[in-house]
Formats: C-alpha cells, structure tokens, sequence
C-alpha cells in the first residue's frame, strides 16, 4: 500500500480541512460551554470576595468598638505662656477631667563634681604611679568601680570612666584652662537626679585622692561639688498652689493618674493652664469610621446583588442584610438613656445607609450628657460591637459562609479545568481516529485513480479507439 503522508495527498481532496472542521464542531461548542461556566464562577467568585472585603474591614472597625479603652481615652489641652512650652502632660483613662494652674519653680538636676586647681596641669599628667580602684556612687543604688592602671593618665581615665560597661550615668571631660596654677580640670557630670543624690567618688590608693570627692585617709578629696550650682537637687513645681517635689522633671500622680513632666522654670511666677477631658475626637473618628465601612458593606450588597450581577436574588446577601440591621438596631441594656445606638446620634436613611443625625440629639451631645454610656453602649457586655463581632465572624471565619462558598466555587472551576483537559484529551483520540479512517479512503481512492489511469493508457493503445475530446 503507498505511504500516505497527509491525509488528501493521495486523493488530492482536501481532508485536512474536514478533519479539522469535524473536530473543531465537536470541541468548540462543548468548550465555549465550559468557558462561559468558568467565566461565571470566577465572577461569582470576585462578587463574593469583594463583599467579604467589606465585612472584614467592618469586623475590625467593630473590634474597636468593642474595646472598652478607646472610649475611656482623656486628652490633655496644655495653654502654654507666651516664653515658650512650660510642661507637658499625658493622662491615662483613669484620669478624672479638671482644669490645673501649674508653676515649675525648678528643674532636677544631677551633681558636678570638678578638680581643684593645680592639680593637674595638662590632661597628660599622670593620675597614680602604682594604680588602684575608684568606686562612683550617686543615690542609695546607683554605683560601679573602674580599675586605674599604674601610669593611667588623665586622658587615659576620661575615656576609661566613660568607656566602662557599668557606668550608671557618669560622664568624665577634661577642661584645659591655659591659666597657670590652675592647669586642667576634671568634670564628673552625673544623670541621678534628686536632691540628696550628689555624686560620691571613692578610692583605695591615697594616690588617687585628686580624682576623688572623698580623700583615702578621710575628709575632703581633691574634686568638688559646688552646693550653690552643681548639688543634685529636686523638680519642684506648684500645682494649684500646692508645692510638690520630685526627684526627677517626670511628675507621676502628682495629680492622680496623670503624667507631668517639667520642660523648664518659670520666669517671674508664668503658669501653664492644664485642661484634662475626656476624648471626644477619638469616639467620633470611631463612628466615622462605623459609619464609612458600614456603608461600604451595604454599597457592596447592592452593586453585588444588582440585575445581571452574579447575586442577584442571592438568598444569604437577603438575610445578611437583614441580621445587620436588626443586630445595629438592638435594644441595649445597661447604657443609661441609650436605647439602640440611633439615640446617640446616629441615623439609618431610608437606603439602608447610616449617617450622623441630630433628629434625638448628636453625637457631640450624647458625650457632653452620657460620655461613659456611649462606651457601654458599643463595648459593653451586652454592647452592639459584641453583637456585631459575632455576626460578622460567621460570615468571615476561615470555616464561615462566604470562605465555605469560596471554596465551593474554586472547586467547581478546578473540576472545570479538569473537563477541559478531558476534552483536550478526547479531540486527540477523535483526530486520530479521523485521520486513520480517512487515510485508508485516501489510499483507496489514490489506488482507484491509479487504475483509471493505467486502463485509460491501455484503451488509447487499442488499433480503432479513438478517446472523446472535450
């Protein structure tokens, strides 16, 4: 039998064309099936994730709301004297609101201990020719010792005193006076604030009495402490005409539950005035935002379940609309005037979507009356944040309603994805199929041809034919 290469070549009819538009008849139709269901589902799909978006931007709104601390927060209104920023106050939620006159007569500081004059001629000399230990002490619990090398200079223990890893706050600099007799100073700085607190410096080797407050033998070493300007002494500021010190510029509960810290003194008896009240711009940026993401969600709702869009008549969009209401608009307990949260403030219009209203009172009103309520009213035990976390957590949860169908729909266009391989598969084995029975018609109607031509050759040869002509 002749070896047919392409089907049609032995025939010269056109069989490739009838086998690709037999199988092309056969696929298409099923596939533009499969296409569509795909495209559907994947809508599908988008529409639900765009309103599982929503819900989760509404659940993490809720999660605040159902924080009791956001709704006990207190601001600190600070009116400052013309000098300049006086102090600075942080309240916490226990803070009880008021108004406070305050005066900083005098800022903490810690001690400054110098070297005697003469001591010390240039920051070369030598502090102990055979070494020994320092120890520096500054309050009841603050000290470290540093080890002086034999040699050490008085560069040397500079940088030593302020390289050591216990140092608790103790910074060493040398000052070249230029001025004879009286040659190089130490200055030893502490951070320990607080009256009573001076720096102390000790040692165990005579030697090193110059670099200390206190000498070896007893008495006086050869650094010291000026009682006028350099002692360790304490913040003290007048609250209200109360005087109130402290050891360092950071007052906590010199008013009870409420932070105030010193910038500088006053001049001439200037007062900063302090207003502590409770924070109402926090509580409106929560409703705001309620009300933003709320009306997304019921914007998403409506788009998703519009005429031609994949939710249309979607029974779980209807009763999710219908719990979020009727969960928003509860009756509350315990939250004094407050009987659902429309009577703070807030309105639903006739679409559905929520806005600030003042048809009771506003919101601002409902926290100049019943600030603490508010707060019981969303975070509160029985409180509608509580309500509406769990609402939403049916809808959100990784096992919830909408991940549930998101996976029933990413397994219905993976079983599509499967079809569409089966169909691949299937079209190969009807080509090939195709191709073998239209081969052996090729070569049949190729042989057929063959003999005409050759009996066509052999009448022609016969004496007497004569072939018809066109």
């Amino acid at each position: 039998m002749p070896l047919i290469t392409s089907a049609g070549i032995g025939s010269g009819l056109d069989l490739e064309s009838i086998i690709s538009a037999t199988v092309s008849a056969e696929r298409n139709p099923k596939l533009q099936r499969l296409l569509e269901k795909e495209d559907s589902l994947k809508v599908e799909l988008s529409s639900i994730g765009e309103v599982k978006s929503a819900l989760s931007k509404l659940q993490d709104t809720f999660e605040k709301l159902a924080d009791m601390g956001n709704f006990g927060k207190r601001t600190a209104n600070i009116t400052q004297p013309s000098g300049g920023d006086l102090i600075s106050a942080t309240p916490t939620s226990s803070t009880s609101t008021g108004s406070f006159k305050i005066e900083v007569q005098q800022l903490a500081q810690g001690s400054r201990a110098v070297s005697g004059d003469g001591l010390f001629t240039s920051a070369d000399d030598v502090v102990s020719a055979s070494g020994g230990t320092l120890t520096f002490e500054a309050g009841a619990d603050k000290s470290f010792t540093l080890d002086v090398t034999a040699g050490m200079t008085l560069s040397e223990l500079r940088d030593a005193i302020n390289d050591a890893d216990t140092n608790f706050g103790v910074t060493a600099n040398i000052v070249n006076t230029g001025i004879d007799g009286v040659g190089s100073k130490l200055v030893l700085t502490s951070n320990v604030t607080g009256a009573g607190n001076d720096l102390k410096v000790t040692n165990d080797n005579a030697e090193l009495d110059n670099v200390s407050t206190d000498a070896n033998g007893g008495g006086s070493g050869g650094m010291a402490i000026d009682p006028a300007n350099d002692a360790a002494q304490d913040a003290i500021i007048v609250v209200d005409g109360i005087t109130i010190n402290n050891s360092s510029n950071t007052f906590k509960d010199a008013v009870e539950d409420l932070t105030i810290k010193a910038v500088r003194e006053s001049e001439a008896g200037e007062t900063a005035k302090l207003n502590v009240d409770v924070d109402r711009e926090s509580v409106n940026k929560l409703v705001d935002e309620l009300i933003t993401n709320y009306n997304n969600l019921i914007g998403q709702i409506g788009l998703q379940t519009r005429v031609g869009k994949p939710l249309n008549g979607d029974a779980s969009m209807r009763s999710l609309s219908a719990q979020l209401i009727n969960t928003l608009g509860a009756t509350l307990t315990d939250a004094g005037p407050f009987e659902t949260i429309f009577d703070m403030g807030i309105g639903v219009k006739k679409d559905g979507y929520l806005e600030k209203s003042s048809l009771v009172r506003s919101l601002n009103e409902a926290m100049d009356e019943n600030f603490d309520d508010i707060g019981k009213a969303f975070a509160g035990e029985n409180g509608i944040a509580k309500q509406m976390e769990s609402l939403l957590e049916e809808y959100v949860k990784p096992k919830g309603l909408l991940k549930e169908r998101e996976n029933n729909l990413n397994e219905q266009i993976k079983d599509i994805d499967a079809d569409k391989i089966d169909l691949n598969e299937r079209m190969v084995e009807l080509e090939a199929g195709l191709r073998k029975k239209y081969a052996g018609l090729d070569v049949l109607l190729a042989q057929m041809q063959q003999t005409q031509t050759y009996l066509g050759s052999q009448l022609a040869s016969l004496p007497g034919f004569t072939s018809s002509k066109s």
